[in-house]
């Protein structure tokens, strides 16, 4: 739903048939609460494709209009809900999200900011193969980057959105001919970051300086 989608949407856009976007639906912004699209949808429209907006994808008819699309595969970015297990189950391809986080380090809503207030020296994105489980469906490629102190989010959430869209669409084709195999992913070394509340922009002066400082990038 955010702009963090919108490179892959316009890959897939220019090297598929997208035959529906599923996305957040309008809500108030700015000073005036006014209703405003999102990202995806406001690039949806502008190439005219069929856009679904849905509260909850848990009902028959989320379910419905996705299958009544037929899509051969579904690609998931940001969007900001589970998906229901008969939705993973309806493509013949599967469901591929682009996650942006080395998984399994930071299953989860929010692994870029995680990574920054963790200190982490690099970070990347994971194409997988979705599952019923939290980021845990086996990897189908991966793509690193160093992670420089002083990195804010809004920096590395830029850098890996365009990483996400271009490692996505290397793949694609080799992962839909049957050629590459997505591999389970490690056992070890999981983490999770869960979604963001204003609480955690707090902070905690007791802390030292280097961590506040991590915390405020993130």
């Amino acid at each position: 739903s955010p702009d963090f989608a919108l490179p892959s949407l316009e890959a897939l856009h220019e090297a598929y048939e997208v035959v529906g976007v599923v996305t957040q639906p309008d809500r108030p912004a700015g000073r005036g609460k006014q209703m405003q699209a999102c990202p995806v949808k406001q690039a949806a429209d502008g190439h005219k494709l069929p856009v679904y907006q849905p509260e909850t994808l848990k009902t028959d008819e989320a379910f419905e209009v996705i299958s009544g699309w037929q899509p051969d595969f579904i690609v998931v970015v940001a969007f900001g809900e589970i998906i229901p297990k008969r939705i993973l189950a309806l493509p013949p391809k599967g469901c591929i999200n682009v996650h942006a986080s080395l998984l399994p380090r930071w299953r989860g809503a929010s692994p870029i900011q995680a990574a920054i207030a963790a200190g982490d020296v690099k970070s990347g994105v994971s194409i997988m193969l979705m599952d019923s489980g939290l980021d845990t469906g086996p990897i189908i490629s991966q793509r690193e980057v160093p992670l420089r102190p002083g990195t804010t989010a809004g920096e590395l959430s830029d850098q890996l959105s365009f990483l996400g869209a271009t490692a996505l669409m290397e793949v694609l084709p080799a992962f839909l001919n049957g050629s590459l195999s997505p591999l389970p992913q490690p056992e070890t070394g999981s983490t999770y970051a869960p979604k963001l509340s204003k609480e955690d922009g707090r902070l905690d002066l007791s802390r030292s300086a280097e961590t506040l400082a991590r915390r405020v990038d993130a």
